[in-house]
Order: C-alpha cells, then structure tokens, then sequence
C-alpha cells in the first residue's frame, strides 16, 4: 500500500527542526538555563530566526537582497558560535590554572586554523579585493565559511578534552555543560563530515549524462537530510537533558536542600530553608 502525504522530506525536517528549537527555548528559559549560557541561548534564537527567515523570504525578495540577509546573518552566527565555545570552555575548566587554560587554548586554535586554512578552496586575491558589491559578499561569504569551518573543528576539538578531563574540573558526565558539548561535537562532526564527502564526490565525479548528473544532486540531498535529522537528534538531547536538574542541584556546597522536618527552626531559618538552592556560578 502506498501513502502519498504530500509532504517532502525536506519540508518535514524543517517543521521538526523549528518545533524542536522552540522547545529547547522554552527550557532554555522557563528551567532557567538560559542565564547560566546565554550565548548557547542566543545561537538557538539565531537558528531559528534563520530557519523562519528562509521560510518567509525566499522567493519573495531580490537574489541580491536576499544573499546579504543571510550572509550577514552567516557571519553574525559563525562569531556567536566563537563565544559559545568560550562559554562551554570556561564553564568546562573552571578550575584550571590559567597558563594551562591559555596554553591549551593556544594549541586548540592553532591546529583549528591550520584546518582552516588547508580545507577547501581559497578565491583569487583579485576577487576579494575587487570593489563591487559582488566581491564585498563574496568576502563576507568566506569569512562565514572559515569561521564556521574554524568553530566546527574546535568543537571537536573541545569536546575530546571535555570527555578525557571533564571530571577533573566542572564539567562531569550529566552536567549541562558535558551535555551541551557532546550536542554541539555530534553536529559538528556531521558537518564535517557531510562538508568533506560532498567535496569529494564534487571534485572527483564528473557527470556524462543528465542522469549522473540527477543522481549525484540526489545523492547531495540525502546527504544533507541525514545531517538535518542528526541535528533534530541533537536538539532533543539538549532538550532532555537541559530539562534535567544537574547532580546535586538540589544541594548547595554538599547542604541538603531540604533540612529534616524534626530539626527546630526558628521562622526565619525555615523560610531560608524551604527557598530552592540557587544553581553554582
């Protein structure tokens, strides 16, 4: 029997990624997790702002117009993903001593940059400094592809050292900080990896007929509807595990939240005793 729904795959992966990231916001917020990462908070806002700016304006504005909307957004997301990284790091390594934070951050970025840069073709230099509108967003469109290039490899990155040496310091396994970072290394290896199989069927393949040429579009699609599905996975992680109070949350400096009902109090002692524990900075 054969169902005929009359929706795409693409058009079902954008509902559940739109739906899914409203649900992480409303965690975000309404669990309060949003004031200990507000930059994770904001990089949520900025998908979902781009996944509904897709969805309204293509089709309805200039090629042109259209291209600076969503390459200035592209950069705006490729900086905030930077400093989402340093929120995770620096919640992650609370701990350590800092020569040991700028010493290992220093490594991180230089084998990160040293991906960037040998990863993919680079423009002609007359093409970036050409002065046209044209040159200007094609600029724009390459800072955004390194910088999303650059943040994808640190967050590999930071995700290994987060498993190996997590424990040690803030960032132990069901903590939200872990949890956000083994989120963000999963969709970032799937792009990398998405990224790095599309450039070899492009510059390996060379289509003879329309055929081939159809059936490597269509080998390009599955590819990216599997990394879209992989990223709904990821926010329903986040969204579970964000919903979750942290181990240990309902004790502050190794207290129990709740003081045994035969304990005498005065009035003041058991109004502070019945408030709920503030989350550690």
């Amino acid at each position: 029997m054969h169902f005929n729904f009359g929706f795409t795959t693409l058009q079902i992966l954008w509902t559940l990624t739109f739906a899914a990231l409203l649900v992480l916001l409303v965690v975000l917020l309404g669990r309060d997790r949003a004031r200990r990462f507000p930059w994770f908070t904001a990089s949520i806002v900025l998908v979902a702002l781009r996944l509904l700016t897709s969805k309204l304006l293509f089709g309805r504005l200039p090629s042109i117009t259209l291209s600076e909307i969503f390459i200035t957004l592209a950069d705006v997301m490729a900086l905030v993903g930077l400093l989402v990284l340093l929120e995770v790091a620096r919640r992650a390594f609370a701990g350590a001593h800092r020569p040991l934070w700028i010493v290992n951050a220093i490594g991180l970025l230089v084998v990160a940059g040293a991906v960037t840069a040998v990863w993919g073709p680079w423009p002609a230099w007359k093409t970036l400094t050409a002065n046209s509108t044209l040159a200007a967003l094609g600029l724009m469109q390459l800072f955004a592809q390194k910088a999303d290039l650059l943040v994808n490899v640190l967050t590999v990155e930071l995700g290994l050292l987060v498993a190996l040496l997590g424990r040690r310091f803030k960032a132990g396994w069901r903590s939200h900080t872990q949890q956000i970072v083994i989120g963000l290394s999963t969709a970032a290896i799937a792009q990398l990896a998405v990224q790095g199989i599309w450039q070899v069927i492009a510059l390996k393949t060379i289509p003879h007929s329309e055929a081939e040429y159809e059936r490597i579009l269509g080998l390009r699609d599955k590819l990216f509807n599997a990394n879209g599905a992989l990223y709904v996975a990821v926010l329903v992680w986040w969204i579970v595990w964000l919903w979750i109070d942290e181990p240990g949350a309902g004790a502050v400096g190794g207290t129990p939240a709740r003081i045994p009902a035969e304990t005498s109090l005065d009035a003041s002692e058991a109004s502070l005793a019945d408030e709920p524990p503030q989350a550690p900075e």
